[in-house]
């Protein structure tokens, strides 16, 4: 049975089974992992308060089938929307740690133009996937940029905005 141990940004908790909670969190040690809360929707769980997105927690997960968050304990909160936490929950590669990411997220300094450019698609050199205008907004489903007239046809809870 392996242990990790880390400073962990909530993402994103999505309901599995009856009780349980899958919650993709972000570390600082290992990137993005998605792991299982046991028993998370119990009503006297403890662990359920801490794993709200956009908490700041010192998380300690185990390896037993599969990630499994055992203990979690809020320290603060990360300087990013529900919104931007999904979509971060959406594009990070899981286990690659992103420590640029970490500190934008912790000292309440995150641009989605910065993310963007440290995980490769850097806005400034981007041009529209339809016109070839400005963009905009960035659709992390099609790994595309958009200007704001092409975006009006995607729908907007698919879509990053950039400006």
């Amino acid at each position: 049975m392996i242990e990790y141990l880390s400073d962990a940004i909530i993402l994103q908790k999505d309901f599995s089974g009856e009780m349980d909670a899958r919650v993709h969190i972000f570390t600082k040690k290992y990137g993005k992992l998605v792991a299982r809360a046991k028993s998370a929707r119990k009503i006297l769980s403890k662990l359920s308060a801490h794993l709200e997105p956009g908490n700041l927690c010192r998380t300690r997960l185990i390896e037993k089938n599969g990630l499994q968050v055992v203990d979690a304990l809020k320290n603060g909160t990360a300087a990013a929307t529900p919104a931007d936490l999904h979509f971060l929950a959406k594009i990070l590669a899981e286990n690659e740690p992103e420590p640029a990411i970490w500190q934008m997220l912790v000292n309440n300094k995150f641009s989605w133009n910065l993310a963007l450019k440290i995980l490769g698609w850097d806005p400034a050199c981007a041009q529209c996937a339809e016109c070839g205008g400005k963009p905009e907004r960035f659709n992390p489903s099609q790994q595309n940029f958009f200007c704001k007239n092409c975006s009006l046809n995607l729908p907007k809870n698919d879509t990053i905005n950039l400006s």
